[in-house]
């Protein structure tokens, strides 16, 4: 039994995962634990903790094998020969289904040592399964030194985590923090660099090494993980408020698990944390820092959308949670408030209705008709998000939806074509205060992530009258949610009407690139304010002035080049892995230098191959005027070839690749086509030119998937032609 289990004193060791998913390596964290020969801490920490970043269950369902004819245990075998981010949960799952270590080992190529040490945790298991919980302390240390946690021993005993972190408490099983040496034991480690670790003999309670300081201080969440939608931007906010607290005298402590960061750099904040971010492990170290000096509370709106999941359980915690308080949180991140707030104020949303069913949502997309956009609660990077035009589709994607959602309702909401997407950052202090940093348009339709889409600040198209009612409404959110700190919003305009899409109630991904295009550090202000700095004064003391007016595009970098496999067609879930800034005195010459940056060289003479789907026909022909002006030929598939013809328009017609050669693909691969303008609707339509995306990434052939981007592209061409593109330090765009 696990009371009777020798406990061993053990040394530090390091686990490092990462998942690829398709297109892109989607995260990359790092696990800091206590190790010996015989007990990995590290191992079931990282595996414990790293469920919810690659968003897996406890315990993987092995699919059902095509040949019925297998066993059970060869249709393991086979899933496990399989390289996937879920290998290790498999290999679990495999050993809690009776498989033999041997067999594993063959099937997977895992070294049998860590095999071992899985094997081990899948026993201990077990034991919790069978016996429950341990009744003595050296039993519980034992749990929580192989790397348990408190949820997931809940989840083995049938018991709430309540009620494991109840009974832990009760037998004074607390975690102690060790230093990163990095002296190698030679002289004493004066780093305040620390992770956590449960380590006793049984009789005696551990050293621990994190010393808090008398200071007042603040903890800062970072957003763990780099993934799609939750990367360096993040990142930056956080070390630009860490370096603003320590303007104003407040120490600054970091809680991250992301090696990849500057966060995590071990001078950039006064202490350092390298743990997970979960409820349990924040907390823990809350309750550290609080024995010493004065904790003014929490920071998490600034490391994204991982940290604003643990804003309830600080709470009931007793822990403050500097900024937007939870309640307020939840209001914006849950659907169903959000809805009736925008009610409240009056504010239009697109036809929607909220649902937790495939059921309530088919008959609900039947209501308000398709297309329909399936937006999950509390979700960053569009996650389970999709554009769906059938109730087939519905039912696919739906089931994802459901699992980003939790225990939050979905929203099912109209999907306005061809309309403008705007995004709006904003600081606000505790008194209502509210200071708009940035009104951005996309450049790409409402419909695509935020994330993926282009954008200028400031807008390049929006009337003054629709700017002054983006102000109102960013104002009136901002009041009735009662928001303190930093936040988001994303507004759709389709025929001269504002639609409010959701507000974030954090920092957006959009926050550096405001703060280059405008030179007001608004990561920075937001943090003084959050420490009751009146927002009027930290506004003045950091606002530059513009010499001359000038745009700023933000263009995104895709991974397609190096991931092949997936398709260029842009939607509400985020694919893109970075991005770069263009600045110049116009539109157009910003947006060729934001292209120019991500790797697009445009040609300025050539064959420009356009193939739009029926609804962008009508809006294709000034395009093709304008390319004919500037001395492209033109090509195009029948039914475009067609509509541009009957406008008077020199076109020749090439075929598609289902209407046998020499086809357009053909064309690509012998360097005929210099620029590509394909723009689909349907899932028919997306697979049958899938291959002319996917050459023209093999070829480098700059392609436009949107109406909207197409125009800029020509904009931008037009601009380089001219010869006028010249290269100004942003320095020179700005006095103080």
């Amino acid at each position: 039994h696990l009371d009777n289990k020798e406990l061993i004193s053990k040394d530090k060791m390091i686990t490092k995962i990462q998942k690829c998913v398709s297109s892109r390596k989607d995260n990359n964290f790092k696990i800091i634990a206590r190790s010996d020969a015989k007990n990995v801490e590290g191992l079931e920490k990282m595996i414990d903790r790293c469920k919810s970043y690659l968003d897996a269950g406890a315990e993987i369902i092995f699919p059902e094998a095509k040949q019925k004819t297998l066993s059970r245990e060869s249709q393991i075998l086979k899933a496990l020969s399989i390289k996937s981010p879920y290998q290790i949960f498999m290999i679990a799952q495999a050993f809690r289904s009776g498989v033999d270590l041997s067999d594993v080992a063959q099937a997977c190529h895992y070294d049998p040592w860590f095999l071992e040490q899985i094997q081990e945790i899948v026993r201990v298991e077990e034991v919790i399964r069978t016996k429950g919980l341990p009744n003595t302390s050296k039993g519980f240390f034992l749990l929580k030194s192989l790397g348990f946690s408190d949820v997931r021993i809940a989840n083995l005993a049938g018991v709430k985590e309540a009620t494991v972190t109840s009974i832990r408490q009760k037998l004074k099983v607390f975690p102690v923090f060790k230093r990163i040496d990095t002296c190698a034991a030679e002289f004493p480690s004066i780093t305040h660099y620390m992770y956590s670790t449960y380590e006793s003999n049984g009789h005696l309670p551990s050293e621990c090494e994190a010393n808090p300081s008398n200071k007042k201080k603040v903890i800062i969440l970072g957003s763990g993980p780099n993934r799609i939608g939750q990367g360096i931007e993040f990142d930056y906010c956080c070390v630009h408020a860490i370096y603003a607290l320590n303007e104003i005298g407040l120490e600054t402590i970091m809680i991250n698990c992301n090696p990849e960061t500057v966060s995590t750099d071990y001078d950039t904040s006064d202490r350092l944390y390298f743990e997970p971010l979960t409820s349990e492990d924040v907390i823990a170290i809350v309750f550290k820092e609080r024995e010493a000096g004065e904790l003014l509370g929490v920071l998490l709106q600034f490391g994204g959308q991982t940290p604003l999941k643990l804003a309830h359980s600080l709470k009931e915690a007793g822990i403050k949670v500097l900024g937007t308080s939870p309640e307020n949180i939840d209001r914006a991140e849950d659907r169903k408030r959000f809805q009736n707030l925008l009610r409240e104020l009056k504010l239009k949303q697109p036809k929607n209705g909220l649902s937790t069913s495939v059921k309530d949502a088919t008959k609900i997309a039947k209501k308000i008709g398709y297309p329909v956009v399936i937006r999950p609660s509390y979700v960053l990077g569009g996650r389970g998000m999709e554009i769906v035009k059938t109730e087939a589709e519905l039912k696919v994607f739906f089931k994802d939806a459901i699992q980003a959602s939790g225990a939050n309702p979905v929203l099912v909401e109209t999907f306005l074509e061809n309309a403008i997407e705007i995004d709006v950052d904003a600081v606000v202090d505790n008194k209502s205060e509210v200071f708009i940093a940035g009104i951005m348009e996309h450049i790409e339709e409402a419909g695509i992530h935020s994330g993926d889409s282009a954008c200028s600040l400031p807008p390049y198209s929006l009337p003054e009258n629709i700017m002054e009612e983006i102000k109102l409404q960013t104002n009136s959110l901002a009041r009735k949610l009662r928001i303190f700190g930093l936040m988001n919003i994303q507004f759709a305009l389709k025929d001269n009407q504002l639609f409010v899409l959701e507000v974030n109630p954090r920092a957006s991904r959009s926050v550096p690139f405001v703060a280059k295009a405008t030179g007001f550090p608004i990561a920075k202000v937001a943090a003084k304010i959050l420490t009751g700095e009146p927002l009027k004064t930290v506004v003045s003391e950091y606002k530059l002035k513009r010499k001359k007016n000038f745009f700023a595009v933000k263009e995104v970098v895709f991974p397609f080049s190096r991931f092949n496999v997936t398709d260029v067609i842009l939607g509400p879930e985020m694919k893109s892995t970075g991005e770069v800034m263009g600045l110049d005195e116009n539109f157009a010459g910003a947006f060729a230098k934001s292209q120019i940056g991500a790797g697009q060289n445009l040609p300025v003479k050539g064959t420009v191959f356009i193939s739009v789907k029926d609804q962008d026909k009508p809006e294709i022909g000034g395009l093709a005027q304008k390319l004919i002006e500037l001395g492209f030929r033109l090509v195009a598939t029948e039914g475009t070839a067609k509509s541009l013809q009957r406008m008077g328009l020199d076109v020749e017609t090439i075929n598609k690749v289902t209407q046998g050669r020499p086809h357009i693909v053909d064309a690509l691969k012998g360097g005929k086509v210099d620029l590509i303008f394909n723009t689909v609707s349907g899932a028919r339509e997306a697979a049958d030119s899938q291959s002319i995306r996917k050459t023209a990434i093999d070829q480098r052939i700059p392609y436009c998937t949107t109406i909207s981007g197409a125009k800029a592209t020509t904009a931008a061409i037009s601009t380089i032609r001219t010869g006028k593109l010249d290269v100004t330090p942003i320095q020179a765009y700005f006095t103080t």
